[in-house]
């Protein structure tokens, strides 16, 4: 017999406005587990009756399950459903409704109805790990959907064009998803030659022929830079600086040429800029600091000044740890964690500015849709952890245990001064403009936030704020 599972999600905007989020393209990837690895097969017809959608779930290195699901009992405005084609379960029906709640509000329940294989062989150990996988996905898609389409309602942005580079990054992938289910389009800045995209060089900017597909972008946001993890050789450390400021001149030069100049240019720095204060709250007011990090992410914002000096306004960045199991710092010591192997580094009392990735692509939503913003804008949460609250909020959210700590003279062993600068430097960064400009972050508890994108039970009385601007 079939297993009900149900969920009701309030959303701070109306049901058309809701269901119309849920039909465009970036919906799946937004409303996607990023503790889980999907791979799109394939995709048509969207949300409407006979829309198809097949993809793969990893389940371990090497092996991946297909999934393949059909749409049906389609109404505008008010429901869609889909169910399996073929896939994990025996069987299984969503079903998504959008109930209205006056004018600016309304309520999507999502009613599920599925058989897992083998019954009854699976109704005891199987099944409660399968309600326990259910209950932690829809608790993130519950989590998303209120934020992003209050975002969404909140800014009443018309439809743009926004160009973009780093597109197929961590967070450059999230915010063109983020982007599209608002109804705007994203134009990826490439390297090589694409259908979709605008050719640009980080040395030489963007030709002339290339610039003239851009006309008519009102915001750019620029990600793009040489990863700062790896081994800080002296060619590693030439990458990472002339990456960014290079490539940022470059840009902003080409930006500065066009006819119909974009109205924004959100580029993205580092909390590196401050250096290493200790517990100094630092806003972003305050003094820049020194090491080899601050004194890329100065030469980084400085490259910005052709486009301020064209009359673009400029928001700079200063994004901390970017939190999403999909890539990152957090990727990488997932596995560590999870055995019970990673400890504090050094003393554990440096400060690391984190913030969810969820978050950060609507930091950057609110910098394209305030004016009143410009200038280096602390992309942090506004709780920052000492490395020892984060190492043991990350053990806590993954059920494991504290490991050994890692000593600082092993680590100020690492080539390039990578030790001090990356992983015993404190910086206490407060997002103070963010939040004089009206944005709310939806995640501020560090370890409920790993909860949420790990796939982990909340501790009980936990909860996570969905108030986002």
């Amino acid at each position: 017999m079939p297993t009900t599972f149900e969920k009701s999600t309030p959303i701070a905007a109306p049901a058309d406005f809701a269901f119309a989020w849920h039909g465009r393209p970036g919906a799946f990837q937004r409303l996607s587990p990023p503790w889980e690895q999907l791979r799109i097969v394939r995709a048509s017809g969207g949300i409407r009756d006979g829309g198809e959608l097949e993809f793969k779930i990893r389940l371990a290195p090497g092996l991946w399950k297909h999934w393949h699901a059909r749409h049906f009992g389609y109404v505008e405005g008010q429901q869609f459903c889909d169910e399996q084609v073929s896939g994990p379960f025996a069987s299984w029906r969503h079903t998504h409704r959008f109930v209205p709640e006056g004018d600016a509000a309304c309520r999507i329940e999502d009613h599920i109805e599925y058989a897992l294989p083998m019954e009854p062989l699976s109704r005891v150990a199987p099944r409660c790990l399968v309600e326990d996988k259910i209950a932690a996905m829809f608790a993130y898609r519950s989590n998303v959907a209120q934020n992003d389409i209050a975002r969404h309602w909140r800014a009443q942005l018309t439809p743009m064009r926004v160009a973009l580079t780093g597109a197929s990054g961590l967070v450059g992938t999230d915010l063109t998803a983020f982007l599209t289910t608002g109804g705007h389009s994203v134009v990826p800045l490439v390297r090589k030659p694409t259908p979709d995209g605008v050719v640009w060089n980080s040395t030489t900017g963007i030709s002339e022929a290339e610039l003239a597909k851009l006309e008519g972008v009102r915001a750019v946001v620029h990600l793009a830079g040489e990863p700062v993890m790896g081994v800080w050789t002296e060619e590693k450390k030439r990458r990472i600086r002339e990456s960014r400021s290079v490539g940022t001149r470059a840009l902003c030069e080409s930006l500065a040429r066009m006819k119909e100049k974009p109205e924004v240019l959100v580029c993205a720095s580092a909390v590196g800029f401050y250096g290493s204060r200790g517990a100094e709250q630092l806003t972003e007011e305050s003094t820049p600091g020194s090491g080899f990090l601050a004194e890329v992410a100065r030469e980084w914002e400085n490259a910005c000044e052709p486009a301020r000096a064209a009359g673009i306004r400029v928001v700079n960045l200063r994004i901390g740890i970017v939190l999403s199991p999909r890539g990152g710092a957090l990727a990488a010591m997932r596995l560590p964690f999870t055995l019970g192997l990673g400890g504090r580094l050094g003393s554990g009392t440096q400060y690391m500015s984190w913030i969810t990735a969820d978050d950060l692509v609507g930091l950057i939503h609110h910098a394209i849709a305030t004016p009143a913003m410009s200038g280096p804008v602390n992309a942090g949460s506004p709780n920052p952890a000492t490395n020892a609250e984060f190492t043991g909020a990350l053990s806590s959210a993954l059920g494991s245990f504290v490991g050994m700590p890692a000593p600082a003279f092993v680590l100020r062993a690492a080539p390039g001064g990578m030790g001090d600068e990356f992983f015993l430097t404190s910086a206490r960064m407060i997002p103070a403009r963010a939040l004089a400009n009206g944005f709310a972050f939806a995640h501020t508890d560090l370890e409920a936030a790993f909860r949420l994108i790990l796939g982990r039970k909340p501790t009980k009385g936990a909860r996570m704020a969905n108030t986002a601007s």
